[in-house]
């Protein structure tokens, strides 16, 4: 079965990406695309620390 963040979920996890890697412009499809990956692998794993809510 194929993991679904939340968009929500996935929206965090880019903010969160984009400001570690200094608020580059312009690149918003890229920390979206690793924070969907990432967390669809974290899911698949079933790791609970991975898209959890702080």
């Amino acid at each position: 079965m194929m993991a679904h963040p939340t968009e929500e979920q996935i929206r965090k996890r880019a903010f969160e990406l984009w400001e570690q890697a200094g608020k580059p412009e312009g690149r918003e499809d890229e920390f979206w695309d690793q924070a969907q990956k990432e967390l669809q692998g974290a899911e698949e794993r079933g790791d609970p620390n991975k898209g959890a809510d702080i």
